[in-house]
């Protein structure tokens, strides 16, 4: 049965996941691109979610994550302001267009992970989900009826040149 999903006949599937996970990261990146985004207020609040345990609360934020909110993105929330909306734009771009589309998955799988442990719930579990399956039994497939269809030869190509032997890729080809 898994033989029917890594190969050319299952990347249909992997199309109509790719299309709903890409659809959903581009219209959220869109949004902030468009309407103004500013971290600060989800960044604070995730910060704030992060009560200890002594003082009575059950904390929906680990402290580690807090700290890390508290010290580097909070005091960066420039760059944060940017890189969130441009990395949900682009990693929705990727997975329509079925470039890199492992790494878009992967990638979109981090922020997503990113949301969770700041305590937002919403639409992440289930777009974790989806990408983890994209990617574990998609894997070289998934972007098969997309960009990566010719990319990923050359890519292997590339890399054969640079490191001057047959790389270890998954074996859709062209």
């Amino acid at each position: 049965m898994l033989e029917y999903f890594k190969g050319p006949k299952g990347s249909w599937i992997w199309l109509v996941i790719r299309l709903y996970l890409g659809y959903e990261w581009l219209t959220a990146g869109w949004h902030k691109l468009t309407g103004g985004f500013d971290a600060s207020g989800f960044l604070k609040g995730a910060i704030a979610k992060a009560v200890p345990a002594s003082e009575g609360a059950k904390p929906v934020v680990q402290g580690w994550w807090a700290a890390f909110l508290e010290k580097f993105a909070l005091p960066n929330v420039g760059l944060f302001n940017f890189l969130v909306p441009v990395g949900e734009f682009l990693v929705g771009l990727a997975l329509i267009l079925g470039f890199a589309t492992i790494f878009a998955a992967t990638m979109g799988m981090v922020m997503n992970f990113a949301f969770l442990l700041s305590g937002t719930i919403s639409s992440n579990p289930n777009l974790l989900i989806l990408e983890f399956i994209l990617v574990a039994l998609g894997g070289a497939y998934a972007g098969y009826i997309g960009v990566d269809y010719w990319f990923r030869p050359i890519w292997r190509s590339f890399l054969t040149r640079i490191f001057g032997k047959e790389t270890a890729t998954a074996k859709a080809t062209a």
